[in-house]
């Protein structure tokens, strides 16, 4: 009995190394890097379910850079604009001065948009109904060459921005439409991890450093969502350049979490 089990398994052990399998040949995607096997994708990083990613790149030359809806930012990466960190426990965002941008700005972004519905809708809330929240734990780790600005976090309504979170050089503060500002750090270093939360409700944002509330915006407005990347505050091109500034230059900023809430 023990021989004829040996031999079949000879036989078979046979005919398998002597049959050649034939795979499917797989399409490449020219938006999407793969990266190596040790490398996380983004969406493990970060719950990216009701997101959507705007790209500093244009691959169809149209009116507005590349976005990345879900469900294919699930499985996106992009070794340039869009990718983890070293340590995978945070995700890159980068953008770089000669970028492509949208049609209602003049600076390019690697930056989410907030999305409804498993990233099918855009989310579109008010400040008088109910409290809505988001919260990003981040380090900002590049600026750009000659104009060291960048916006990280930001409220927009359904035509402009609210109020963000930005660092100018060393400075980390918060500014709202129309020129109001205020001073979170005066001298941030690259680097710093810190985290940064917006909870509006009652036409009121309040803004929290470090867990600490910093600033009260009055304000009452329709249609706003929340976004959080690299918004770069500095171009190497079109009506608002900056003389000097490489295309190269660039922007980036590490997120280890970002998450939003709403509640009734």
């Amino acid at each position: 009995m023990k021989l004829y089990i040996y031999t079949f398994g000879i036989l078979f052990s046979t005919l398998a190394c002597s049959e050649k399998v034939v795979q499917p040949e797989s399409k490449p995607q020219a938006e999407q890097h793969i990266t190596p096997a040790t490398d996380k994708l983004p969406a493990q990083v970060l719950d990216l379910a009701n997101w959507k990613l705007t790209l500093p790149i244009n691959s169809d030359e149209t009116i507005n850079p590349d976005e990345i809806k879900q469900p294919q930012l699930n499985s996106y990466t992009n070794k340039d604009f869009f990718f983890t960190n070293k340590t995978n426990d945070a995700v890159t965002f980068k953008a770089n001065a000669g970028g492509a941008t949208t049609s209602g700005s003049n600076f390019p972004r690697s930056e989410l948009r907030e999305m409804t519905d498993n990233g099918k809708k855009s989310a579109a809330w008010s400040s008088a109904e109910g409290t809505h929240t988001m919260f990003i734990d981040q380090r900002i780790t590049h600026l750009p060459d000659v104009r060291k600005h960048m916006v990280v976090g930001q409220i927009h309504d359904a035509d402009k921005y609210v109020i963000f979170f930005r660092v100018e050089d060393k400075k980390l503060l918060v500014s709202v439409n129309g020129g109001t500002r205020d001073v979170l750090d005066e001298n941030y270093v690259l680097g710093t991890r810190f985290s940064v939360k917006m909870v509006v409700a009652n036409n009121k944002v309040k803004c929290y450093y470090n867990e600490l509330l910093k600033y009260t915006f009055d304000i009452n407005f329709t249609g706003g969502y929340f976004k959080a990347g690299a918004y770069v505050q500095s171009s190497c091109q079109g009506t608002k350049k900056t003389e000097g500034e490489s295309c190269n230059a660039y922007g980036e900023v590490e997120i280890y979490n970002v998450w939003v809430k709403h509640e009734n």
